[in-house]
């Protein structure tokens, strides 16, 4: 009897053990998905994967506030150690400077059309902003009795920031899968991510610019290289997708896009998928785990939905156990998903799991800054979500 006392004892101390150690950031939340044979399992939380002949060393991780007081942020760049941009859906671009939001928007589109989840959504830096201050953001807005998306290209100023010109126009939008997402890639082109504008067959479309990735010079005009003679269409088949990033020194892309949403579909079907030039993927012809020949299969699929928001690599020191991982924020999901793939073929998916421990509602970018921590923002006041004090915020992911 005395033996299984002690016995009670060290299981009840091992699990307050572990429990201690989530807390601290050292384990992640294992995420549920539907396989294609309808049964719900668990994949196994990664170890830290051993890299050049080391096993990385595992940081523990804490979030703690950055910034409050945005309304519906929804891309985060840095231009500088201490400065941050921000683009809120609404049409204000905000400046966060030493960790405080200007309460002045560096810039304003007062054309912009916001009534769903379209609006003023992604900005990247141009590749050479330390010398031209150049930089591009999407936003959509009414024309001819239609909502359009454009590519705008900015000069940041410092204490304001001008248009400088609309480098693509036209694309189709509408209330809802607007996708939004830019990126210069490493062979210097600027990637655009596209949603099917709720007409789903122009996925298919080469006529289209919906449902797709293109890909432009930074002018705006169409590269000699692209898989489909002049015209900018890189991939095609998506129905919204909102995130991509290439692992860190290699041409390996990956992307995030939103499933259906039980009026265009059954419900779930998220997926994050490799991309490469040319290819098909698949929407709307299949969906979740349907196939068809010449389509390319997702990676993942999240059923039930986890929504993903964004999409990037994580290339810094500060996590060396983050190394090379693939992270994007769920709205749905709320929560921040952590992806592993094998460092010496990054195509391999080896496991994937939420990140423990954030609470903070529906996450939608994240960012890694130029000091190596992780900075996500959440998206509480877009009509879906509960809104928390401080809201909308940015927060941080720290050494514990």
């Amino acid at each position: 009897m005395t033996k299984f006392f002690v016995f009670v004892l060290v299981l009840i101390g091992v699990f307050f053990a572990v429990r201690s150690l989530q807390n601290r950031g050292y384990f992640e939340t294992p995420i549920q998905t539907l396989p294609s044979a309808g049964e719900q399992v668990i994949l196994a939380t990664p170890d830290p994967k051993v890299r050049n002949g080391k096993t990385p060393k595992v940081v523990a991780y804490k979030v703690v506030p950055f910034v409050t007081g945005l309304k519906i942020p929804w891309t985060i760049v840095f231009t500088s150690q201490n400065r941050m941009l921000v683009t809120e859906r609404e049409g204000a671009l905000r400046l966060v400077e030493n960790g405080k939001l200007n309460p002045k928007p560096l810039i304003t589109f007062g054309e912009t059309s916001h009534s769903g989840e379209e609006g003023l959504l992604g900005m990247v830096l141009d590749p050479n902003y330390e010398t031209n201050k150049l930089l591009y953001v999407v936003v959509a807005y009414g024309k001819a009795s239609k909502t359009v998306e454009k590519v705008v290209r900015l000069r940041d100023l410092g204490d304001s920031i001008i248009e400088d010109k609309n480098i693509l126009d036209d694309i189709p939008a509408a209330q809802f899968h607007d996708g939004g997402t830019l990126r210069f890639g490493p062979d210097g082109k600027l990637y655009v991510s596209t949603g099917d504008a709720l007409n789903k067959d122009n996925a298919q479309s080469m006529n289209s610019l919906s449902g797709k990735i293109l890909r432009i010079n930074s002018d705006g005009s169409i590269p000699v290289d692209n898989p489909f003679p002049n015209s900018p269409v890189y991939t095609y088949g998506h129905r919204n997708p909102q995130g991509f990033d290439w692992y860190p020194l290699s041409h390996v892309m990956y992307e995030t896009e939103h499933g259906p949403s039980t009026y265009d579909g059954p419900p779930g079907g998220d997926e994050v998928n490799v991309i490469e030039a040319g290819n098909n993927y698949g929407w709307p012809v299949v969906d979740h785990e349907r196939h068809a020949n010449g389509l390319i299969d997702p990676k993942i699929l999240f059923t039930p939905a986890f929504a993903p928001a964004s999409g990037m690599f994580y290339s810094g020191k500060v996590f060396p156990q983050f190394y090379g991982n693939f992270f994007f924020g769920g709205l749905v999901g709320e929560g921040i998903m952590r992806v592993v793939v094998e460092p010496s073929s990054p195509s391999k998916i080896l496991s994937y799991g939420k990140l423990s421990d954030i609470t903070v509602g529906r996450v939608r970018n994240i960012a890694q800054g130029p000091d190596g921590y992780l900075y996500f923002s959440t998206s509480n006041l877009d009509g879906r979500g509960k809104s928390h004090q401080g809201d909308d915020q940015i927060f941080r992911i720290v050494p514990q």
